[in-house]
């Protein structure tokens, strides 16, 4: 099955769908800093350029578009609005599937919703759940997957074919740069909180490298671990 990865979104090109998940929109608002962190031109810019690079029909925003599950910190309303304008601009039809931080959604996106969103082959949900509609692969967020190399954490993707059901699953790390994330090189499937990692052995972990413009594919973790 065919997809493309960039900066911590992947593309789908046979259903012309982008996926981001995890934005955690108002976590610099509500972190315990006197400064704000540039969450908002961070998380809208690199939005645009995607939106740019793959000009996809449709994008998906697959759950915790928040990061609070009582209040709307301050400038929430404004990144949701700016993201709506790149969307509109682009000529891309924007959806959202519910995350389980997503309990303010409705004062914030008025647009579709969907708790799971089918993309050819596809389908998209926040991954929080087991899904419930076939398919021959799942890309789900949720867990912000990172993994440490020789000392330094990165974000990373974690593909495993036929690793849930028999269908295909991909795990995006989370598109906020704000959130740690979890280290994946130790975890074993009991540790991550997505049902669709049913065997973390059998998942391979993909790092998009922005020196080389690249993809970096390693072994299965259940390989990996022994290398590192």
């Amino acid at each position: 099955m065919a997809f493309e990865l960039h900066d911590r979104a992947v593309y789908l090109p046979e259903a012309s769908t982008l996926v981001c998940a995890d934005l955690h929109l108002g976590k610099d608002a509500t972190s315990n800093v006197e400064l704000r962190l540039g969450e908002h031109e961070d998380i809208t810019e690199r939005f645009a350029a995607l939106l740019d690079r793959f000009e996809p029909e449709r994008t998906v925003l697959a759950g915790d578009l928040l990061h609070s599950f009582s209040s709307l910190p301050r400038g929430v309303v404004e990144s949701v609005e700016t993201l709506e304008r790149h969307a509109a601009a682009a000529g891309t039809g924007l959806v959202v599937t519910p995350g389980n931080h997503d309990t303010m959604l409705g004062s914030v996106w008025k647009g579709p919703t969907d708790d799971e969103v089918r993309a050819g082959e596809w389908v998209v949900c926040h991954g929080h759940r087991p899904p419930e509609s076939a398919a021959e692969g799942y890309v789900v967020g949720h867990d912000h997957p990172t993994i440490s190399i020789e000392g330094r954490r990165r974000p990373c993707y974690l593909w495993g074919p036929g690793a849930y059901r028999g269908a295909d699953v991909l795990v995006l790390p989370s598109f906020t740069k704000l959130a740690a994330g979890v280290e994946v090189n130790h975890m074993s499937a009991q540790d991550f909180q997505t049902p669709l990692v049913r065997d973390a052995d059998a998942f391979r972990p993909l790092v998009w490298d922005d020196d080389a413009n690249e993809v970096v594919e390693f072994p299965p973790l259940g390989e990996f671990r022994r290398m590192l």
